[in-house]
């Protein structure tokens, strides 16, 4: 029997620890740190961080060598691109997630378009400036629409899609001088902008030195999503981290899959391989699906939020033996089966939100109407109200909010008209002052069609 840490504490890791747990092979999570929905969950248990102790260990590693678990996921970016899967390994613990020479191909765009152009993966064409005036002349030659893109890590706030010159230029100023997004905004990338709308593909990723030696080393697409990043209906108003995610899309033919496993995804796994990088975990694709075909947005070296929580549902197959063909170097021979079902989680946000918003707010969740509707909450961005945590049989949880996306409510069904009313309708069981969702997720123009 397995003990797992899981690292994160958000929608995308309370959806990896409960599709965990659903596997006979494993005995206990551990949610580092956790939140509000994974201290609930079956198999589950939340656990806070340690201080580094003087000689500098790792906390996380420290977690998971003191509770002897055999087996970590990182869920989120930041994480990986400093080290912590490389830091697992070398205390002997086996980790599903991208060793940091890999994952800088979402810590830094300049690097990950670098990749693009060398193994001919389908994308736009693009500049990378260290300089403001230098960037502001390519502009100015090249014209709008465009698009400006923070470099590195910036929490998905360091890209601008600029339909005029003068948000173009302002986008640079902002990105490099005001200080928003930090160090990501020393560098920037201008890219071509792409017309077209966008469809989310998470992967499974298995390449190190013994399955490339082998001939295993894989990547193993998931079925395709689409999140909705507008915060209001009709794909309208600022971006945000996700408004709610659809799976799968009955607008991807074949034909697009197939483009996009030719032009994308293959050469992708050839540069992991040409490169030898250390990939063991899981890969983002976010893709436009342009007339001239699908072509690569951005990598991110982990699973998408919310589009987990719209995927994961539709797994007809054992995910804990999933991560361990993973690891193991054998994932080239795990067989993925879905569900026959659309899946609709839209997502619940703190009033203010993605500006400022209020947080410690109660939230009331009502079992009964969950159940109902067959309906799975995915909490983002909340904690159990204190004193509650033990309180898991009871048909009325309480919670406070702690974040700007404050969860997602995910159905299943047959047809997507029937997921997507049970998924508004479970909606009904969720009650916080301020709360607010979009009305329109999954319908046809709620998405960004470029």
């Amino acid at each position: 029997m397995q003990k797992i840490i899981v690292i994160g504490s958000g929608g995308r890791e309370h959806a990896i620890a409960w599709r965990l747990a659903q596997s006979d092979s494993v005995e206990e999570i551990l949610c580092a740190t956790g939140n509000g929905g994974t201290c609930n969950e079956k198999k589950c248990r939340n656990v806070p961080l340690p201080k580094s102790g003087a000689n500098g260990k790792n906390p996380y590693v420290e977690i998971a060598k003191k509770e002897k678990c055999t087996l970590a996921v990182v869920g989120p970016e930041d994480p990986l691109a400093e080290g912590l899967a490389d830091e697992f390994w070398a205390a002997g613990i086996p980790c599903v997630g991208a060793k940091k020479a890999a994952a800088q191909l979402e810590a830094s765009k300049d690097f990950a378009k670098a990749f693009m152009e060398k193994y001919r993966v389908a994308s736009a064409a693009s500049e990378t400036f260290c300089e403001q005036a230098a960037a502001e002349n390519y502009i100015k030659n090249h014209g709008a629409p465009i698009v400006i893109k923070a470099d590195g890590l910036a929490a998905g706030k360091g890209v601008v899609v600029a339909k005029t010159l003068e948000q173009a230029l302002a986008a640079v100023d902002d990105i490099m001088n005001s200080g928003r997004v930090g160090s990501a905004g020393k560098k920037i990338v201008v890219e071509d902008y792409l017309s077209g709308i966008e469809m989310s593909v998470l992967a499974a990723v298995s390449v190190d030195e013994n399955s490339i030696k082998k001939g295993t080393a894989t990547i193993v697409p998931f079925l395709p999503a689409r999140d909705h990043k507008r915060l209001n209906d009709g794909a309208k108003g600022p971006n945000t981290g996700g408004m709610g995610a659809v799976c799968p899309l009955p607008d991807v033919t074949p034909e697009i899959m197939k483009q996009f496993e030719e032009n994308i995804l293959r050469p992708t796994l050839d540069g992991l391989i040409a490169e030898k990088f250390d990939y063991r975990g899981f890969i983002f694709f976010g893709v436009m699906i342009t007339p001239d075909g699908p072509k690569l947005l951005e990598y991110n070296v982990r699973l998408g939020d919310p589009e987990t929580q719209a995927v994961f549902p539709l797994m007809d197959f054992d995910f804990a033996k999933m991560c361990e063909a993973i690891v193991r170097g054998n994932l080239n021979e795990f067989k993925l089966n879905w569900k026959k079902e659309f899946a609709v989680a839209p997502v619940v946000v703190s009033g203010g939100y993605p500006g400022a918003y209020k947080k410690g707010v109660p939230i009331s969740i009502d079992e009964n109407i969950l159940q109902k509707n067959g309906a799975k909450i995915f909490v983002a961005g909340a904690v159990e109200e204190c004193g509650a945590e033990n309180s898991k049989d009871s048909s009325e949880r309480k919670m406070l909010t702690s974040g700007g996306r404050v969860l997602a409510v995910c159905t299943t069904a047959e047809t997507f008209d029937a997921a997507w009313k049970k998924s508004y309708d479970a909606l009904e069981a969720v009650k916080f002052d301020g709360m607010f969702f979009r009305k329109d997720i999954g319908l046809p123009g709620a998405a960004v069609s470029e």
